[in-house]
């Protein structure tokens, strides 16, 4: 295994030359199943965090600036509206565009921007005037009684027409006036789909639902010829609406790329759980949920990512959304997730697994909560608990990603099911084990009770085969050696506490001893990280 622990940076640009471009456009690269976000050329972690939706205003961001600076994000993600940059039909304003770049790069930080076009939340509320009112030309959704629903149609090819030439001018600002590239990836829509009802059942609509399922998505799935009900039986109206929402998704973010190749994402409204069937009613149908990824794989190849928005704080269901998502073919980016202090401790799950992004939602001081999603103010104790994960990960912005892309890092979120005695187990490979627990005290061997609130976490990469990197949020990390030979066989030689300094290269701080490694490593709300290596006696 490479040297992991001396000028990571220099390896990172090394392991990526062979794709880096003069002036890049950031872009996602894969190296076996994990997957990088490169800026510059080189692997970055968006320590990200979302605005409320109706900030994408300059009036509000004197409200958001604190708030991003207060947790230490790197990157902000910002909604910019179809109404808002086209109030009237060919008619364009990107005044706020530019006094968000500006603003930003003042700031030396990153954005996002989020597409409100068709449709945001399943509506059509963000479409210009002339759009919205419109509905014989820019037709809803029809149920099955033939009367008009309230989410946009994916069968309507003059919004399509629209929203795409809108998106494309909004684009072709980004390539004029975003050279430097600011903005690292744009969101196509916005949690896409419908509620309540599983599909269109306009003429339109119901022609292609009685027809043969289309020969690519068959191909991309295995499955024989057939109509829609032959080939995915009570999915059917949930697959139809599927594949025509994403590939209209799809027609949105290709008419932008070909102007500027930036990364482009769909974000889910999720799913109530991240496996078994559900009722199409009970969420929203269309968007990339999981069960319907692979449909989104193949009807949407423009769309880098398919995200998860995830909203609940139970450990093995957040997990479960993370593994859904966590794929070959997709890069895990959480690009919404609760603010309330018991959704922090998940960012060390997604990291972990080599997520290139996390989110928190509705991170600034407009004074608007969406509670019970959420927290219900953002006071000092609920925006430290995420901007302590943020300063511990903030120089390892691009060391972190680069560990990840090779496959070498884990990470767990503290649980809430008693079943799990306060405890997480991770396999660090073939010969080590490392078993985190929360809510002990440093000294001594008293049972973990879990901490109050839940907001533990830890991370480990490894750097050599029997050297790791470890940290963690008020959690204690034991590691066990599971390979050949007897446990006891193999002792702790050095656990160093250092930083990496912006050349990648390791900076020595102190040696941990004695009553610091006696009863594993304690770690409390102090980031801290420790380079760990282990030994075999003679």
């Amino acid at each position: 295994m490479r040297r992991w622990s001396h000028a990571l940076l220099a390896l990172c640009a090394m392991t990526t030359s062979v794709i880096a471009r003069a002036d890049d456009v950031p872009r996602i690269v894969t190296k076996g199943d994990r997957h990088a976000l490169l800026v510059d050329g080189q692997p970055f972690l968006m320590l990200a965090a979302q605005a409320n939706n109706s900030s994408n205003y300059p009036a509000a961001l004197p409200d958001v600036w604190p708030v991003i600076e207060r947790i230490g994000a790197n990157t902000l993600e910002m909604p910019i509206a179809w109404e808002q940059i086209e109030p009237e039909r060919g008619t364009f304003d990107f005044g706020f565009v530019d006094t968000l770049l500006a603003e930003a790069r003042r700031r030396n930080l990153h954005l996002v921007l989020l597409w409100f076009g068709t449709w945001k939340n399943t509506a059509s509320n963000y479409q210009p005037a002339w759009v919205k009112l419109d509905t014989r030309t820019y037709p809803r959704m029809i149920d099955a009684k033939g009367e008009r629903h309230y989410a946009p149609t994916p069968f309507a090819p003059a919004t399509l027409a629209a929203d795409r030439a809108a998106f494309a001018r909004l684009i072709a600002h980004l390539r004029d006036v975003d050279r430097q590239n600011t903005v690292l990836m744009v969101q196509a829509e916005n949690e896409v789909g419908s509620y309540r009802l599983a599909r269109d059942h306009s003429p339109a609509a119901e022609r292609l639902f009685q027809a043969k399922v289309p020969a690519p998505l068959l191909a991309k799935l295995g499955k024989a010829t057939g109509t829609w009900t032959q080939v995915f039986g009570r999915n059917a109206e949930v697959a139809f609406q599927t594949w025509y929402v994403a590939q209209y998704v799809d027609a949105v973010a290709a008419a932008g790329k070909a102007i500027k190749p930036i990364p482009m994402y769909a974000n889910a409204a999720l799913t109530a759980h991240a496996t078994g069937w559900q009722d199409p009613a009970t969420y929203a149908a269309g968007g990339p949920v999981p069960g319907m990824i692979d449909i989104w794989k193949a009807a949407a190849p423009h769309i880098d990512v398919v995200a998860p928005d995830i909203y609940q704080s139970d450990q093995a269901e957040y997990l479960g959304f993370l593994t859904a998502y966590d794929r070959p073919d997709n890069a895990l980016f959480v690009p919404e997730t609760g603010n309330a202090t018991s959704f922090a401790r998940h960012f060390f799950a997604a990291v972990g697994r080599g997520a290139i992004g996390w989110s928190p939602f509705g991170m600034d001081a407009t004074g608007y909560a969406n509670f019970p999603l959420g927290a219900p103010k953002l006071d000092d104790a609920t925006l430290e608990a995420f901007a302590a994960n943020y300063r511990l990960f903030a120089p390892m912005t691009r060391i972190w990603p680069t560990l990840a892309l090779d496959g070498r890092t884990w990470g767990v979120a503290e649980p809430n099911d008693p079943a799990a005695k306060h405890a997480q187990v991770i396999a660090l490979g073939a010969d080590w084990r490392a078993t985190v627990t929360f809510g002990r005290p440093q000294f001594g061997f008293d049972a973990p009770v879990g901490n109050d609130p839940l907001t533990g976490g830890a991370v480990i990469a490894q750097l050599e085969p029997n050297t790791f990197l470890v940290s963690g949020i008020r959690s204690r990390v034991a590691f066990d050696h599971v390979g050949n030979g007897k446990p006891d066989d193999w002792v702790l030689v050095r656990a160093e506490q250092g930083h990496y300094d912006p050349a990648g290269q390791w900076q020595f701080e102190r040696v941990w001893n004695g009553d610091q490694v006696d009863y594993g490593f304690n770690f409390g709300t102090r980031p801290v990280w420790l380079r760990v290596t282990f030994a075999k006696l003679s």
